[in-house]
């Protein structure tokens, strides 16, 4: 904008000035296709070398109009305003695109996350339990499978250690609990056996493989049978830990990315924040 100013400045006295106005009043010309020719010249059928410009019929009177020197400095100026604006916008425009793609993006809020529900289950002593069991009481649960080699007693023992440290250091009293993803080979007595090599207080849940389906939907986690070599098989299954707060409402979920020491800070932070509201 600061070169059409400069631009306009200029422009300005020089259009308004009588003088300069009459002087270029006074000359005119005279546009044809691909030349442009002073009224000194002539037009007769000639050009000025003496050579036959013809024009195409009912073309002539358009294009014999004069126009003035005083228009075309206007149209000057309007066109230099016109690209001097569209490089200023240009220039501007891939400004803002930079700077959104180095912009960190802030998630859109979807308010609490639909995980969770009701479910039936039988724990490791063959008592039948709902999530109204666990009401009153700040939840962790895991979904897995006793026959998990290697990752399930991970996640686990970790949880085990976090739940120790989340008592010895905030006070803070938590219910680990394991809900089978393996139906058919987890029966109450396979997980009570499993569940006392972790932790006194973990919980193991079990059930019909209808309710084991309705407990992995209502939680959103997904497992399926794979390797199957008649009764050995291993269960793919989703890797999380899921938080509940005293309604049973879900708070957060950890990834198998925690260790004990960040599972256990973490889960503080989450209480601490609740409590405070």
């Amino acid at each position: 904008m600061n070169k059409l100013r400069n631009f306009s400045a200029i422009a300005t006295p020089l259009i308004r000035n009588p003088q300069i106005i009459s002087s270029l009043n006074s000359r005119r010309v005279t546009v044809f296709p691909h030349r442009l020719l002073s009224t000194d010249a002539t037009v007769s059928g000639q050009t000025n070398e003496g050579k036959s410009s013809e024009v195409p019929s009912g073309f002539d009177e358009l294009m014999m109009q004069p126009v003035s020197w005083l228009s075309l400095l206007l149209l000057m100026v309007t066109g230099g305003g016109i690209i001097v604006y569209y490089d200023k916008e240009k220039k501007r425009h891939i400004e803002e695109l930079k700077n959104a793609s180095t912009a960190p993006k802030q998630g859109p809020s979807a308010g609490v996350a639909a995980i969770g529900g009701p479910f039936s289950l039988v724990n490791h002593d063959g008592k039948s339990v709902t999530e109204k069991d666990f009401l009153g009481k700040w939840t962790l649960i895991y979904f897995g499978f006793t026959h998990c080699p290697d990752i399930c007693p991970d996640e686990l023992q970790k949880l085990a250690i976090a739940v120790d440290k989340l008592k010895e250091k905030s006070g803070i009293d938590i219910v680990p609990v394991f809900i089978s993803v393996d139906p058919e080979r987890d029966t109450v007595e396979q997980v009570r056996e499993y569940v006392k090599e972790f932790h006194p207080k973990l919980v193991g849940l079990t059930g019909t493989p209808d309710a084991i389906k309705q407990a992995a939907r209502a939680y959103r986690v997904y497992y399926m049978k794979t390797e199957e070599e008649g009764s050995d098989y291993l269960v793919d299954h989703s890797i999380v830990m899921y938080l509940m707060n005293p309604n049973m409402e879900f708070v957060k979920f950890f990834g198998k990315n925690y260790d004990a020491d960040a599972l256990a800070e973490g889960i503080a932070k989450e209480i601490t924040e609740h409590k405070g509201k």
